[in-house]
């Protein structure tokens, strides 16, 4: 049943778990300071353990936030209102002194897509517009949490305050999280977090599927002056679990920036080829782009062996050897759901059936989940119920999951984890690869000249549009590194910072390559096969890294060079001409649309070295 009102004493908050007084003072001043401003009428402080994580589900189970999926072994599926699906770039800001800290001046006082910068002098407004009384009649809950393995000396400890119930139960899947952190923190800093669905008892108005949240008055604000990070009115994940791309992309970005090292939104993978020898990978793609997949790639060449660190964000410092080492400072996977299949992601899906918690997936009549592109059967009689909570049928003309649905599962579920996932000291990457869903112009693979025709690769990238923030259809978009709606500083500031990594004594710089699984012939469709056979491509760069794979320069980087791309036991026919052709006129299109971008967007702000390469790349292009 949903949470009862009871009168609000004098004396505080009820405790219904957890001791104050064995807090650090900085955590104590903190939920202090936030039991005032929002009024919960009870306070968790949450441990971790099994016990309580059991409470929290059965809790939301009565409240009708979540429903047991009774075909697997611990496994809840979530229906959010269909106003509150998905991160929301409009309302998502970075507050510093001046706007130029955030963004840079967009060319003739355009709009910057760049970020979105508010003053501290309109947050304050919008919090007392918002947070004063805004968890009346509910618990708040106090999470404290590691990114990165607790104890590690890359992670960052981050303590969140949340009358989420949905909040508590994923956080525990998506951070290392409870007593624990709080040892490890002891009296050290710590990210300052509050989140609130908007929602005090006893409601104004009916809750659409029992899912509370204010979506008119969303609002979620990065201060990264102060390690602080303030979200209201959206119960979805991207907007709720601040441990995820508020904290670990745009806070940590500023705290990489002034320490020296890198917050990135890339997967990681360890790659063994036949013969033994490993290496890690680093790649960054945007959304829907096949990032999981590739994070848990089966490949199709005899001997090799992909393992899995980390599917979204990185961390990386060079170290005293001068290796780049990187840790996956998350816990869990936040993935897509539509799409992800048995013969997409095999991996994946084995991840899943278990201890997973389902947001806006399908489901099925005995018990299970269902989306677009599962690519399963139903047996004979089983039927849908739509995410809307709506009898579907494929004639419906709408999808069954919301094409930004989710799972949220345990990275130790998934069979091929690397045994060095929770290494507290990172794995040594030696490749960067970038990437996005280029439908032409753009080859399978090539390899950057040098560490700054690497970084220019990084900021020129483009691709189709997806669904995972409010943009609708297919246009291609900018997102450089991956990392449009995540920067937490100047984006010119972070090129320069990328560049600077090329002047550490000693460091050993990772090669840098650029991917598009998704070029289409006018006629055939895709003209390479992907998924398991991407391995032929990280193949490639891993004898390129060792320096025994052959490439030709070309105008745009290093192209596999004739026959260096192994192509052994290939179902189907490959036209390579056609995949890795460049067309002049394609390329001098490429060239104005990225000068333009970074014209108009970066200003003033672009470094000397990035618009250099862009001539440089002009200059080769014009050559062809």
């Amino acid at each position: 049943m949903p949470p009862q009102l009871q009168s609000q004493n004098q004396s505080g908050p009820r405790i219904l778990q957890g001791d104050l007084s064995t807090l650090s003072s900085a955590v104590r001043e903190f939920v202090e300071a936030n039991v005032t401003l929002c009024q919960p009428e009870s306070l968790h402080i949450c441990d971790g353990s099994d016990e309580e994580n059991r409470a929290i589900l059965t809790q939301l189970e009565e409240q009708g936030m979540i429903k047991k999926l009774t075909k697997y072994e611990n496994c809840w599926l979530a229906r959010t209102d269909p106003r509150d699906v998905a991160r929301v770039e409009s309302k998502t800001v970075i507050v510093t002194r001046d706007q130029r800290d955030t963004v840079p001046t967009p060319l003739e006082g355009g709009v910057s897509q760049l970020g979105r910068w508010m003053s501290q002098e309109e947050l304050d407004k919008a919090m007392a517009q918002r947070f004063p009384g805004c968890m009346k009649g509910r618990t708040m809950y106090v999470i404290p949490f590691s990114m990165g393995p607790v104890g590690s000396p890359l992670s960052k400890i981050g303590v969140e305050l949340t009358d989420s119930p949905y909040v508590v139960a994923s956080m525990r899947v998506m951070t290392r999280m409870g007593k624990a952190v709080l040892s490890a923190l002891g009296t050290g800093d710590f990210v300052r977090c509050l989140h609130s669905v908007g929602c005090p008892l006893p409601l104004k108005k009916p809750l659409v599927n029992n899912w509370p949240c204010n979506p008119e008055q969303t609002l979620i604000a990065h201060i990264p002056d102060r390690r602080q990070i303030v979200s209201f009115g959206s119960g979805y994940g991207g907007n709720s679990l601040l441990g995820k791309k508020c904290f670990a992309l745009r806070i940590a970005s500023r705290i990489a920036k002034e320490e020296g090292w890198l917050a990135e939104h890339m997967l990681i993978l360890g790659i063994t080829n036949p013969s033994g020898e490993k290496k890690y990978m680093a790649a960054a793609f945007p959304s829907a782009c096949g990032k999981t997949n590739l994070a848990m790639l089966c490949p199709t060449l005899p001997g090799w062996k992909v393992e899995c660190v980390g599917d979204d964000i990185a961390w990386m410092k060079f170290d005293d050897q001068g290796n780049l080492r990187a840790i996956n400072p998350e816990n869990g996977f936040f993935g897509v759901a539509p799409g992800t299949s048995a013969k997409t992601n095999p991996n994946a899906m084995a991840t899943i059936i278990k201890n997973t918690i389902f947001t806006n997936v399908a489901e099925t009549s005995e018990g299970g989940v269902h989306w677009e592109g599962m690519d399963e059967a139903l047996p004979e009689g089983v039927t849908i119920t739509s995410w809307k909570n709506k009898p579907w049928s494929s004639k419906d003309g709408e999808p069954c999951a919301h094409p930004n649905s989710r799972f949220c599962t345990p990275a130790d579920q998934c069979p091929i984890i690397d045994p060095l996932w929770e290494s507290p000291e990172g794995v040594p990457i030696e490749a960067i690869i970038f990437g996005g869903r280029r439908p032409e112009g753009v080859p399978l693979v090539y390899e950057a000249f040098s560490w700054q025709h690497g970084v220019f690769v990084g900021a020129a990238m483009r691709s189709e549009a997806t669904a995972a923030a409010e943009h609708k259809g297919k246009v291609i978009m900018n997102d450089p590194f991956a990392m449009r709606p995540f920067f937490g500083y100047n984006f010119g500031q972070y090129l320069s910072h990328w560049l600077s990594m090329a002047d550490r004594p000693g460091a050993k710089l990772p090669k840098i390559f650029h991917v598009n699984w998704f070029r289409k012939s006018p006629t055939a469709g895709f003209l390479w096969p992907g998924f398991g056979d991407n391995i032929r491509v990280l193949d490639w760069m891993f004898r390129r890294v060792n320096g025994e794979a052959g490439a030709m320069p070309s105008a745009v980087g290093y192209l596999p060079g004739h026959g260096s791309l192994n192509l052994q036991g290939l179902k189907g026919k490959v036209d390579l001409d056609e995949l890795f052709s460049l067309d002049q006129e394609f390329w001098q299109q490429e060239v104005e649309d990225v000068g333009k971008y970074f014209t108009t967007q970066v200003n003033d702000d672009l470094p000397n070295e990035v618009a250099r390469q862009l001539e440089l790349l002009q200059h080769r292009v014009n050559q062809m």
